[in-house]
Parts: structure tokens; sequence; C-alpha cells
């Protein structure tokens, strides 16, 4: 999608505005276009840093763009295998994140997975792909 803004063209982010992490312990407000200056403090203490923890898992395979002055972005996917059969079927999953993250104009730099190997009834593996981007210039 693209928008007209003062005789150029620009391209129209699919991040939704909203709160992010952005990569120092605070987090940054992004208004679905680009990075604000509203700044949202951590929290002290221990509730704070399971605070951000959980936050960080939320948002882990969420598109965003990278902290301002930053040219990388890491986000964490946790697919789940299936529990009969072999593959995880989660591979869509894994090409939504990669095209979300090239679509506010960013490549995929490295991949890596990592598997639990919790296998159990109604458990299956659970593998964890880490994927860095890197913004196009």
């Amino acid at each position: 999608m693209t928008a007209r803004r003062r005789g150029t063209e620009a391209r129209v982010s699919g991040t939704e505005a909203g709160w992010y992490d952005d990569g120092s312990g605070r987090r940054r407000y992004w208004d679905g276009q680009g990075w604000t200056d509203h700044l949202e403090p951590a929290e002290p203490g221990l509730g704070g840093a399971l605070n951000r923890i959980e936050a960080a898992a939320v948002s882990g395979g969420q598109p965003r763009p990278a902290a301002r002055g930053a040219s990388y972005v890491v986000l964490q996917v946790i697919l789940k295998e299936k529990l009969w059969g072999t593959g995880s079927g989660n591979l869509p999953e894994l090409e939504k994140a990669i095209n979300a993250q090239a679509a506010l104009g960013y490549r995929l730099h490295t991949i890596t997975t990592s598997s639990s190997g919790s296998k159990g009834l109604g458990g299956g593996d659970r593998i964890q792909a880490t994927m860095v981007f890197e913004r196009l210039t």
C-alpha cells in the first residue's frame, strides 16, 4: 500500500500504532509510520523485569521497525511441532514474519533455530526461530 505525501510516494507501514520495546529496556511509541519521541520508562525491580520479558515474548513474532538509529531487528517465533507425524506445518508463520519485515524495508540477514526436545502427550516439540533482519538503505 502506498500513500502520497507532499508530492512523493511513501510506503505505509503495516505495523499498528502502539508501544513497542525499543531495545534499550524501554518502550517507545510507534505511530504507525515512524518512531515518536514518547518513551515509557522501564519499571524498576523484579516486577518490571518480568513485565518486560512478558512483553517481549508477546511481541516477539510481530513485525516492528528497528529502534531509532539501529539497523537491525531481532524477532523470535515459537513454532510447535505436531503431536503425530513429522514436521510442524508452521512454515506459513515464518513466511508471514519474514514478509511483514520485508514490507517495513528489511531483509532477512540470519536465521537460527533451536528445539526444546520436549516430547510428550499433547505437547509436541517447540522450535524457536530467531531471525535477524537488516534495514535496507
